[in-house]
Order: C-alpha cells, then sequence, then structure tokens
C-alpha cells in the first residue's frame, strides 16, 4: 500500500474516532445526568468499577476520560500527521490500542452490542495502519 493511501486512511481514522469522542464528551458535559441524550441507562453499569461512588455518580468523570483518552489523543495524532512528522505512525498506532482496551473495559462493563464491536474493530484498524504507517517512516533497514 502506497505511503499516501495509508496517511489517507490513518488521517480518516484519527478525524473520526477523534471528533467521534469530542462529541460524546461534550454531551456528557451537558449533561452529566445522561437524561438529555438517552447516556443515563449507562449509570449503573459502572457499579463494577473500583471507585463508582465515587468518579461514576454522573458521567462527568467519563466524559472527561472520554476526551482525553480517545478525543484529544487522536486529534495531536493527526496535527502529527499533517506536519509529516516521524511519530505519526506510532502515535496512530497508540490512539488504536488506547481504543481497543477503552472498548475491552466497555465490554467487562456494558452488554456485547453492535456498536462497541464496531469500534474495537475501528482501534484495529487505526492500530494496523499506525503500524504499517510506522515501518515506513522508519525507512529501510539493514
Amino acid at each position: 500500500m502506497k505511503e499516501t493511501t495509508l496517511r489517507k486512511w490513518m488521517g480518516g481514522w484519527e478525524l473520526f474516532i477523534g471528533l467521534g469522542a469530542i462529541a460524546g464528551a461534550s454531551m456528557m458535559f451537558a449533561d452529566p445526568t445522561g437524561r438529555m441524550f438517552g447516556m443515563e441507562p449507562m449509570l449503573p453499569a459502572f457499579r463494577v468499577l473500583p471507585l463508582h461512588e465515587v468518579l461514576f455518580r454522573d458521567l462527568l468523570f467519563p466524559g472527561i476520560a472520554l476526551l482525553l483518552c480517545n478525543g484529544l489523543t487522536n486529534i495531536v495524532a493527526f496535527v502529527l500527521l499533517r506536519r509529516r512528522s516521524r511519530f505519526a505512525g506510532r502515535a496512530g498506532m497508540i490512539c488504536g490500542i488506547i481504543l481497543m482496551l477503552w472498548i475491552g473495559i466497555q465490554f467487562c462493563i456494558f452488554p456485547l452490542n453492535v456498536i462497541s464491536t464496531a469500534y474495537f474493530l475501528f482501534g484495529c484498524a487505526e492500530a494496523l495502519t499506525g503500524s504499517l504507517l510506522a515501518r515506513r517512516e522508519a525507512g529501510p533497514t539493514a
């Protein structure tokens, strides 16, 4: 696969995941109770997590975590990609791995569902694309 094609795919994954996470976090900040956007049923599921009575009384902490873990990281990776940084591939690969870990935790908390499964696959694709790009950025090995 050509490097320009890899960069287009990588940028697409980073923007899609990053902007989607920012939108989701914004909804959690706009209404931490979850009622406005139909997220209220998620709150009882968080009871399986440590410190649930402190961090998961509402959606504020999950929103902050979503913004930091998947929103801003993917946007930073996209900026690195656009600036042709030698770290762009690695950053994309790390973002994909973070997303897979995030969804892996969701699989432990929530019932199996199509959206989480799709995002896990998006994370796989992002990590793979980042890995291929990182190899290209490293250049030929002796």
